[in-house]
């Protein structure tokens, strides 16, 4: 049995991942400002505040494995200045916090995995000519979630660096779970009939169920060969057309109607954030399948037989 501390663990993959790890025997200490968390056995709260680089030194010494999923959403709110500004602070202050916090107390961990965005990589265009799909090798982005990725990466490399620890990072692609995410924005105007298509619809969507993707956080914690960044999306990649329209047909079978969202009408909704949902960007997860990780939900199909059950 080990204990597994788990940053931004009131998530939504936080919440997948807790049941996930303490059904495997383990305990589970939940770093929070005071959200509540605890109730379930096998779970208990810890304070930190990466703000003000506060936290419980005694749950990082009680720990064997620290899983970071520390981050404001990206989606949640319009993409102001400021917003952006955190959206990179809490990613970044949350690394930068753990680092120290082991640096500077004496602790059994024996590795962390972090989570990253595929927001890493950027658009499809940006691929080296020739590549079917981005790869762990290429370049980050200069944009403003490839320049968040990367600082976020960064935030936690002294982890292997300065410290000599296992270090696993995920490049998270769109993670699809019923409790919440980008599918309860999916799911709304389906509820309506309407299948709305964002821009042209031509775009990829890298995406990945999130039991899978919990379920890849315990491999890492399970498997010590693995170290280093792993693209954390499923087998199959879709379009956001033909994703929208296979969940429509899910919920309301042949009643719906198909519409397009213009992209300027998506830009003056969300502003900037309209740039990423419009941007198509085709992820391999080859390099984690060849370690042995079999994906539950390898495709679409599988994935909203999952998601549109009762």
């Amino acid at each position: 049995m080990a204990t597994i501390l788990i940053t931004g663990g009131t998530g939504l993959v936080g919440k997948a991942l807790a049941p996930l790890v303490i059904s495997k025997g383990h305990q589970v200490i939940i770093l929070s400002r005071g959200q509540a968390a605890a109730g379930k056995e096998g779970v208990s709260v810890a304070h930190w505040n990466p703000e003000k680089q506060e936290i419980d030194i005694a749950a990082v010494q009680q720990a064997d494995y620290i899983i970071n999923l520390a981050g404001a959403g990206v989606a949640d709110k319009r993409w102001t200045k400021k917003r952006k500004q955190v959206i990179i602070d809490s990613r970044v202050q949350s690394g930068q916090l753990l680092v120290k916090a082991l640096k500077e107390n004496s602790n059994q961990v024996k590795a962390v995995i972090s989570a990253s965005g595929i927001g890493w990589y950027g658009d499809d265009i940006k691929r080296a000519r020739g590549k079917k799909a981005f790869t762990e090798d290429d370049p980050a982005d200069n944009e403003f979630l490839g320049i968040t990725c990367q600082q976020w990466e960064s935030s936690v490399d002294g982890v292997q660096e300065a410290l000599g620890k296992r270090l696993v990072k995920f490049r998270i692609g769109v993670a699809l779970s019923k409790e919440g995410g980008a599918m309860k924005e999916f799911k709304k105007p389906v509820r309506f009939g309407v299948a709305a298509i964002l821009g042209s619809g031509k775009q990829v969507l890298s995406w990945i169920h999130i039991d899978d993707l919990a379920r890849l956080f315990l491999y890492a914690i399970e498997n010590e060969q693995l170290q280093g960044v792993y693209n954390a999306v499923a087998s199959q990649p879709v379009t956001n057309k033909n994703f929208t329209q296979m969940l429509a047909e899910k919920i309301k079978g042949r009643f719906y109607i198909p519409f397009y969202i213009p992209s300027f009408l998506l830009k003056i909704a969300v502003g900037g954030l309209s740039v990423e949902v419009l941007k198509s960007a085709t992820v391999s997860n080859s390099k984690i399948s060849n370690t042995g990780f079999q994906f539950l939900y390898p495709t679409i199909e599988a994935a909203l037989n999952d998601l549109t059950k009762a």
